[in-house]
């Protein structure tokens, strides 16, 4: 006789390894995105159908999107952010930061990002627009390197240099084209003394985009965030460097000291 109670045990460890698989998909999908199937299927070495099941059910949920629908690549959804996880007992950047972006986007009439570092990268996790027909748009959850912004250097300039090295060191596949690491050591170097970064040799990554970016620290000093203001390369004018760049060191510099407070 077919004994059903010692099926329980396989079918549970099944539903488990299913979990887990898409877990593990949503983890490298919120590393790695913008990112499609096979290349998920690689690297999380999950079988490409098990992939797509996972993928669909996390749609599903409102936690992933197919941010690019012509070449099937998936993105966070905006959902997670809206959630506002953050570490226990650690204030909410977003919540401390809010008031301050939003100051700031209204002060200059420019888009203003909220940015926190992860790793070798920066999640965006907040974002002010402008009013103006012509604006720079960057999604909430997209995931740029740090050494693709102006934000990045402002990070990097905190840090110490065997830090920066290290950072060099990690490959942008995803990127044709790759950072002139000689000119970002001296925009580092520039940003490290005036306390903002312009996106300079990072503007390999979005030509069309002029950008201010200062770093936001925790307690400690360790940067952990930037705040970065967006300009359409064609509205910006060198003269406006002298305007905007107190007003956003000023806004890193208040989110710091309020999450210090908090």
């Amino acid at each position: 006789m077919h004994d059903k109670a010692a099926d329980k045990p396989a079918s549970g460890i099944r539903s488990m390894n299913s979990v887990l698989s898409t877990l593990r998909v949503f983890e490298e999908v919120a590393q790695r995105q913008p990112i499609g199937v096979s290349e998920l299927a690689r690297c999380t070495d999950i079988p490409k159908s098990t992939v797509q099941r996972g993928l669909i059910t996390l749609q599903q949920a409102g936690w992933l999107k197919v941010v690019d629908a012509e070449r099937a690549r998936w993105g966070v959804a905006p959902r997670v952010l809206a959630l506002g996880l953050r570490d226990c007992g650690k204030p909410d950047l977003k919540e401390v930061a809010a008031p301050v972006v939003k100051r700031l986007a209204a002060e200059t009439n420019e888009t203003v990002l909220l940015a926190e570092r992860d790793g070798d990268s920066l999640v965006v996790v907040a974002a002010q627009d402008t009013d103006q027909v012509v604006r720079v748009v960057l999604e909430i959850g997209t995931r740029v390197p740090l050494l693709a912004t102006s934000g990045g250097t402002a990070i990097m300039a905190l840090l110490d240099e065997s830090e920066v090295e290290e950072l060099f060191t990690h490959e942008l596949p995803e990127f044709a084209q790759k950072p002139d690491l000689v000119a970002l050591r001296r925009d580092i170097a520039l940003t490290a003394k005036r306390g903002y970064a312009l996106n300079g040799s990072s503007s390999w990554f979005r030509p069309q985009v002029s950008s201010i970016g200062a770093a936001i620290t925790d307690p400690s000093g360790r940067p952990v965030a930037t705040i970065t203001l967006a300009i359409p390369d064609t509205r910006y004018t060198r003269a406006q460097e002298k305007t905007f760049a107190p007003l956003v060191v000023a806004a890193a510099a208040e989110v710091s000291r309020l999450l210090a407070e908090n």
